[in-house]
């Protein structure tokens, strides 16, 4: 299974280093993508490789997606390119998770239109101006799609992560 990462500068740390590893234990393969390849700094300074620009994102060749948190998450929901990607995505029916701010890019892209979720509190406001369906759970899963709202749920979340993207 090839799973893309979408993320920038600013990217919460927790959120997708430990989604990173837990899906290589599983042994699927993880590219994570910027607006630009090469380093990406997280808010707490760990430094990741973006292997493939949003650009080079090809949809069909990924299994599923996944949206880590920060800040960061919102910005790019404001990128076209960015949007185009997730509905691709979406459109082929693959997987999708999202973490803490995450889930406003989903949103953006109006894949959670109807659909119940959760994210990061404080930006729970948003997430249902776009239509999504809140709940404030560790973990929400509606069909493909898995959200969660902050670094101490990811237990719960990535196990239901793994369950559903091994599923679809």
């Amino acid at each position: 299974m090839r799973i893309l990462f979408i993320t920038g500068e600013g990217f919460e740390d927790t959120e997708l280093l430990c989604p990173k590893y837990r899906f290589e234990e599983e042994g699927f393969q993880v590219d994570i993508s910027a607006l630009d390849w090469g380093e990406v700094k997280g808010n707490k300074g760990y430094i990741v490789s973006a292997n493939l620009s949003i650009d080079e994102a090809e949809p069909e060749a990924f299994d599923a997606l996944y949206v880590p948190g920060g800040k960061v998450a919102e910005k790019l929901a404001m990128h076209e390119a960015i949007i185009r990607l997730v509905r691709a995505i979406a459109r082929l029916g693959r997987p999708m998770a999202a973490i803490c701010h995450g889930p406003l890019l989903l949103a953006a892209a109006e894949v959670l239109t109807g659909r119940r979720a959760t994210c990061y509190y404080k930006v729970s406001n948003s997430l249902q101006k776009a239509g999504a369906i809140y709940e404030d759970s560790p973990v929400v899963v509606d069909g493909n799609i898995v959200t969660s709202r902050q670094p101490s749920d990811i237990p719960q979340f990535m196990k239901e992560t793994v369950r559903i993207f091994r599923e679809t």
